[in-house]
């Protein structure tokens, strides 16, 4: 089950789309971590386990963050680490 992730007031949603077009991100409301490419989701995952990042968002908006990026991980036969 997924959990909402909230709107950040420090993020403007359009930079994601005008920097990736309209691609899969891992947080859907702010757009940010893509995963829509191998590169990305690696990427995803790196920032979202760097505590700075991660501090951006409630335990359980991380939490979603991650299963999408780990599900994402699977269509890429990527292996990731647990946090």
């Amino acid at each position: 089950m997924s959990h909402k992730i909230d709107r950040r007031d420090d993020v403007n949603p359009d930079e994601g789309i005008n920097k990736y077009g309209d691609v899969e991100f891992a947080d859907t409301m702010n757009n940010k971590y893509p995963i829509d490419t191998e590169e990305h989701v690696r990427a995803a995952w790196s920032y979202i386990n760097q505590k700075d990042n991660a501090a951006k968002y409630d335990a359980n908006e991380v939490k979603t963050i991650k299963m999408r990026i780990k599900r994402a991980a699977k269509k890429f036969d990527i292996e990731i680490s647990e946090d």
